[in-house]
């Protein structure tokens, strides 16, 4: 497992081996990325598409295309699933480079802009379960 700037080890390296483990949450493994739901989502269908490896830059990163193309391919699942929704997708490249996939099938109000607690209608694990199913 990679440590962090302070020597700790990296806590999405942790995370994912964890998810991985108990496997209800990942939707899919392939090219050295895995897609999964996160167990904290803020929203149903939340995704977070990862290395499998620890990889501190995205942009030099081969894996950045494919994680790409399992972002869109979450979002066709989605959509499939949903019908066509807006979402949000960040790269975040601090530590171990990953990216958060946003549906946005509800409206953010008083309680998640005011005190920062989502209420997520959809467990992780189901939506995992119905992307999964979905071509």
């Amino acid at each position: 497992m990679a440590k962090a700037e302070r020597g700790e080890p990296c806590r999405l390296c942790r995370s994912l081996e964890l998810e991985r483990a108990e496997g209800t949450r990942v939707v899919e493994e392939r090219d050295g990325l895995v897609l999964l739901c996160p167990h904290a989502s803020r929203s149903a269908y939340e995704c977070l598409i990862a290395p499998l490896e620890h990889e501190e830059h995205a942009f030099p990163s081969r894996l950045l295309g494919p994680a790409l193309e399992l972002a869109a391919e979450a979002l066709r699942r989605l959509a499939a699933s949903e019908g066509p929704r807006p979402a949000n997708l960040w790269l975040h490249e601090a530590g171990h480079w990953h990216l958060e996939l946003l549906p946005r099938l509800s409206v953010i109000a008083s309680l998640e802009l005011g005190a920062g607690h989502y209420i997520n209608t959809l467990a992780p694990e189901q939506a995992a379960e119905r992307l999964r199913a979905l071509p």
